[in-house]
């Protein structure tokens, strides 16, 4: 998806019931004149979309300036790394995602710890990995995919080696008994480029990335890896629906901050997240991009996230992924 379509009408979002919490101006922050809202992807990409969103509105919010700031490198793990080592002063905020949960395992020594350097805040939304195939394809359904790739070679691209999107393709076949071969790219929209010109046969997707190929016709929607079918496609099953219960993946997004963080601040920036993402008009702007809010305060969140961190530890270790 190209970045101007992602970030389109974000300029204009309104501030439907955002009033009366600008606690930046209480003294919270202290004399700080703005906030660091890191983000460890490049710009354009699914994360930097969400948090260029939400810093619109906590800026209006605290009464002080939020800053988006791409600090991209080593796999997600340079703008965490720096996150994890600044003041806890409530200043340096982290965009997260999947890939963090699935980092804990993939790198093991890395300079800082996502459980003891880090604290949770809020989970904001998530998007379902979204399987699909060239318009071109044989395989019409989820249900032929599953009995055709036990047959004959099948090979599978993805965003990158340990990305969302190979790890639900490894657990694809972890539950199926079937070998696809996956075939790292460079970023999702590499490897959706070659999916649709048949390079591959498949692609377990991030939903907001293959969207406007779905919209298009240029790729088949066979099923979605979330508990629900999406409200946008109400007529495309989930993969427990049709038969396999346990494929269940979203790539999810929130917010941490350096452990030192202080419990009022965690708290109002939580309660100040919360309400951001459950805005009517924003909640609308998300889903147009692919997001559904999924908003969790940090006590919630802390505990999905450790059970995200154990589930693809899992996963990891039994498909021996390595980093690329």
């Amino acid at each position: 998806m190209k970045r101007r379509d992602l970030l389109k009408g974000a300029a204009g979002a309104t501030m439907t019931g955002l009033s009366g919490m600008a606690f930046g101006q209480s003294g919270l922050m202290g004399n700080a004149s703005s906030i660091k809202y890191v983000v460890p992807f490049a710009p354009g990409g699914l994360t930097d979309v969400m948090a260029r969103l939400v810093a619109q509105k906590l800026n209006a919010m605290l009464g002080i300036s939020v800053i988006v700031e791409n600090k991209s490198g080593a796999h997600a793990q340079l703008g965490a790394d720096f996150v994890a080592k600044a003041a806890g002063d409530g200043t340096t905020i982290l965009a997260i995602n999947q890939a963090h949960a699935v980092n804990v395992s993939l790198f093991p020594h890395a300079p800082f710890s996502l459980s003891k350097d880090l604290r949770t805040v809020a989970l904001l939304a998530d998007s379902p990995m979204a399987i699909v195939v060239p318009s071109t394809s044989s395989i019409k359904t989820f249900r032929d995919l599953m009995a055709v790739s036990k047959t004959k070679p099948l090979n599978a691209s993805s965003a990158g080696s340990g990305s969302g999107p190979h790890l639900a393709l490894e657990l694809f076949n972890d539950l199926n008994g079937s070998s696809i071969t996956h075939v790292p790219y460079r970023g999702g929209a590499p490897s959706l480029t070659d999916l649709i010109s048949g390079v591959v046969d498949v692609s377990f997707a991030n939903y907001p990335q293959a969207l406007p190929h779905i919209k298009s016709g240029r790729l088949r929607f066979l099923a979605n890896c979330s508990e629900k079918r999406h409200p946008d496609f109400p007529d495309v099953p989930t993969a427990r629906e049709s038969g396999m219960p346990k494929l269940v993946m979203e790539n999810w997004t929130g917010i941490m901050v350096p452990t030192s963080t202080p419990n009022d601040i965690v708290d109002k920036y939580s309660k100040a997240l919360i309400k951001i993402v459950s805005a009517p008009d924003m909640a609308a702007a998300l889903q147009d991009r692919g997001f559904i809010v999924n908003a969790k305060g940090h006590k919630e969140f802390d505990a999905f996230l450790k059970s995200e961190i154990e589930r693809w530890a899992a996963v990891v270790k039994k498909a021996d992924i390595k980093a690329s």
